[in-house]
């Protein structure tokens, strides 16, 4: 398993940029919540910081690799993801909407995830019934992320796990 970490402020108000460290303590990548303009930022401030919900992931020369923005059109939401790198589209939605903490599922026409969100201990990221990958989120003073990639994981990228990882964590509202 690579192994990576990182501390997410629990107050949506900030939106600072955010290290993401590999096991051994070193930068690997940068993520920030991005709003487009300032009047989406002063929209969301009234919608409890949940309606523009965008999280971009950037390489160490502060190149955007990935992007995970969560979308609302004819009453359903679900989250539209963006690899620079590999120039793939997903889809996230929800699975299982009536329950209290729904499933996710990620496609991209030929490759379906499950997320299984949990609240407490470790989201898992399922593909063909195998775990491809995990993250949690433990509360001490703020958010301390663990993300856990397999390696034989089909998406190695670790941006996507980042930036749909930071979307499912407020999917709230």
């Amino acid at each position: 398993m690579y192994k990576y970490t990182y501390a997410q402020p629990i107050t949506l108000e900030t939106t600072p940029i955010t290290p993401v460290y590999n096991e051994e303590s070193i930068l690997a990548y940068k993520f920030q919540r991005h709003y487009s303009n300032g009047l989406k930022k002063m929209i969301d401030r009234l919608m409890d910081y949940r309606y523009f919900l965008q999280y971009d992931v950037y390489d160490l020369e502060n190149q955007l690799v990935f992007t995970c923005k969560k979308v609302s059109r004819k009453g359903s939401i679900y989250f539209e993801a963006y690899d620079y790198l590999t120039k793939e589209k997903f889809m996230v939605a929800y699975d299982k909407w009536k329950e209290l903490i729904p499933d996710l599922i990620i496609t991209n026409g030929n490759l379906e995830i499950l997320i299984q969100k949990e609240m407490e201990g470790w989201s898992r990221f399922i593909c063909d019934g195998k775990e491809i990958a995990k993250w949690r989120a433990d509360v001490e003073g703020e958010f301390l992320i663990q993300l856990e990639i397999a390696e034989d994981s089909p998406i190695q990228h670790v941006a996507f796990f980042i930036g749909i990882s930071q979307c499912v964590l407020f999917i709230g509202g």
